[in-house]
């Protein structure tokens, strides 16, 4: 089976970029719909959230300021990425506690197959997979005992209702949950 050349470079980006934990669209600040509406601190712990090792395409990160206090919500990959987003949230000046609300995907070679699948589906499309250039893929793939969720941005409700029947498309998936979000103009 011989893949196209745009798949391999696509999925060399997703993977590599990935790694290099440099992905901004999967940092969301609850209640705030542009980041130009950011205040300084909420600012500095998108940028630190950002700068995570190993964050990737697997993992989405939220939070929410309530004062002193930090609300780190999402899902993510592994335990290592769950303890580090709140290791250094505490560390930024501003912020008195973090209340970590981050899930851990349960470790399954089950689940593995179905990233490395939605991963060849949806950043694979023709479509779709300009969302994956880059170090900021939009489209963040979380997968939890089968059951896929797709968060993230997209430019047009089409691409949404694509990455939705690509993400069907994957055998094994049990269920499909697009929470991604139609980037307004």
């Amino acid at each position: 089976m011989t893949m196209r050349p745009n798949f391999v470079r696509t999925l060399i980006i997703v993977f590599t970029l990935g790694l290099a934990g440099l992905h901004a669209a999967g940092i969301t600040v609850t209640g705030a719909e542009d980041k130009k509406l950011l205040n300084p601190l909420e600012k500095e712990i998108r940028k630190q959230l950002i700068m995570l090792p190993f964050y990737g395409v697997f993992d989405y990160i939220e939070f929410e300021v309530q004062g002193d206090k930090v609300v780190l919500k999402g899902d993510v990959s592994g335990p290592t990425l769950q303890s580090s987003a709140a290791r250094i949230v505490e560390r930024i000046p501003g912020v008195k506690s973090v209340e970590n609300q981050i899930q851990v995907q349960p470790v399954s070679s089950f689940d593995n197959q179905i990233r490395r699948s939605m991963v060849r589906a949806i950043y694979g499309d023709s479509s779709l997979n300009r969302y994956s250039a880059g170090a900021n893929p939009w489209i963040r793939i979380l997968v939890r005992n089968g059951d896929v969720t797709l968060e993230g941005y997209v430019d047009r409700e089409t691409d949404r209702d694509i990455a939705t029947i690509r993400a069907r498309g994957v055998p094994g998936a049990f269920t499909i949950t697009n929470n991604l979000i139609v980037k307004k103009s």
